[in-house]
């Protein structure tokens, strides 16, 4: 079903597990002619034969957005899918980008962005409340920022005391990423600093490893786990069977004058 201009849903579509899909976010795509993702995004989605998919490299976020305004304009209704909420770190910035930047005419097109379970709210759940105080996403891909800027942006919310959640933490491009993030947090939190990662939250490989920001290793991580770093406010409950919580407190004390 399409609409006589056409227009875009940038649709969020959860961690991975269709239970923690919005229903705003099948509406949508219940909708679509079109669909445009990352190649794994897009299999994730049950679609009619009519439904035309456009799967892509996970490099391509720009030339995708440009596809999808040219679709919309021809009168199509498209879905570009994100895994996750397609706002971090996913699709929703390269569409507005892209009309930002495009010919004027792209500005007429009608654009709904649909949240979606980001991966960070997923993992926190799973874990218990570790972001029950202030917390920051950050991602470690240097491919669009310098990696400098990347250390800086750590160093800074380590030393303010947030909660930190890597996203794109440890792909074949960039073994050694995570592993030099570990090494600049270890010169500034405390050892004992819980640090949790959560892979795949609610599919069927779902794996999940405590330990702290001493005993983190690198190695255990794949581009499919969200890394999460407490601060010195997060702490570790150890239920009766043996599982664990972490929290992290609510509460901050004032500094010292």
């Amino acid at each position: 079903m399409t609409d006589s201009t056409g227009r875009i849903f940038v649709v969020g579509l959860g961690p991975g597990n269709t239970a923690q899909r919005t229903p705003e976010a099948d509406a949508a795509l219940a909708q679509a002619t079109d669909l445009i993702g990352y190649a794994p995004y897009v299999a994730r989605v049950e679609a009619g034969p009519d439904v035309v998919r456009h799967a892509s490299d996970n490099r391509v976020e720009l030339d995708r957005a440009r596809h999808a305004v040219e679709l919309a304009l021809a009168g199509r209704t498209v879905a570009v899918v994100s895994g996750g909420d397609a706002g971090v770190f996913g699709m929703a910035s390269a569409v507005f980008e892209a009309i930002d930047h495009g010919p004027a005419a792209w500005r007429g097109v009608e654009v709904t962005v649909i949240p979606g379970l980001s991966a960070v709210l997923a993992a926190a759940a799973r874990l218990g409340a570790p972001l029950g105080g202030d917390f920051c996403v950050i991602s470690l891909s240097d491919n669009l920022k310098p990696r400098e800027v990347v250390h800086r942006r750590l160093a800074a919310a380590a030393g303010a005391g947030l909660v930190i959640a890597l996203y794109n933490p440890r792909s074949r491009a960039r073994p050694d990423q995570l592993g030099e993030a570990f090494a600049l947090l270890r010169t500034i939190l405390p050892g004992t600093v819980p640090v949790a990662f959560a892979r795949a939250i609610g599919r069927a490989d779902e794996r999940v490893i405590l330990t702290d920001i001493a005993h983190a290793d690198a190695g255990q991580v794949d581009m499919s786990t969200l890394v999460l770093v407490g601060c010195p406010l997060t702490h570790v409950i150890t239920r009766t069977n043996g599982e664990k919580w972490l929290y992290t407190a609510r509460s901050v004390a004032a500094p010292c004058a």
